[in-house]
């Protein structure tokens, strides 16, 4: 029997109006595909991976505490969705100051969050594992588009951005996160390090 399909309240479309607030001049980095289209495309993912309601609206707001108002940020997304949703969001931010965040060393910036990630809330991990997925997904899309010239828009070295999402995988494979988010990552990746290296990516 499946199990019963997600009800949802007025909470997600007030989240979806509030991202689209909060995140309207911004765009995907790179590109002018607005950036609330990655946003909706992570709270799909969640849904897809059996998040409840929190979950979808943390996949709406994962990055708005990271790059839309930082701690300030955390706090109005708890007192308009509650602590369970801002704890998710916070959870999934590698840094909680934008600026700072420009300054910090991308790949100790990466290591970091990959150690907490080991160690954080199942649902944390459910809901930024889905955004790795959008993430990767895109990035194969891009480099078969325009090629390795393409991560230039990244802070990172080639080597360290597929270390980064490797290892993504690596922890949500030995934390059993689901499959609708595992197997498309360990494509993504296997697919990313093809295209940068001409081989078949290895997982770990």
């Amino acid at each position: 029997m499946p199990e019963q399909a997600t009800v949802f309240s007025d909470r997600f479309q007030q989240a979806v109006g509030y991202a689209m607030a909060i995140h309207a001049p911004q765009v995907r980095k790179g590109t002018s595909v607005p950036y609330v289209a990655h946003l909706l495309g992570v709270a799909s993912l969640v849904l897809e991976a059996g998040g409840d309601e929190d979950l979808a609206i943390a996949g709406l707001l994962h990055d708005a505490v990271e790059d839309a108002g930082g701690l300030p940020r955390a706090a109005d997304i708890q007192a308009r969705f509650g602590k369970h949703v801002a704890d998710v969001v916070l959870g999934c931010s590698d840094a909680v100051d934008a600026e700072l965040k420009k300054k910090q060393d991308y790949w100790e910036r990466k290591q970091a969050y990959l150690t907490h990630l080991a160690d954080a809330d199942s649902k944390v991990l459910l809901v930024s594992l889905a955004d790795k997925v959008h993430n990767a997904r895109s990035i194969v899309t891009d480099l078969e588009r325009f090629g390795p010239s393409v991560l230039d828009k990244f802070t990172g070295t080639v080597e360290q951005i597929l270390e980064y999402y490797a290892r993504c995988l690596e922890i949500g494979l030995d934390r059993k996160a689901p499959e609708p988010l595992t197997t498309p990552l360990a494509n993504s990746v296997a697919d990313i390090a093809r295209l940068l290296t001409g081989e078949a990516g290895k997982q770990k």
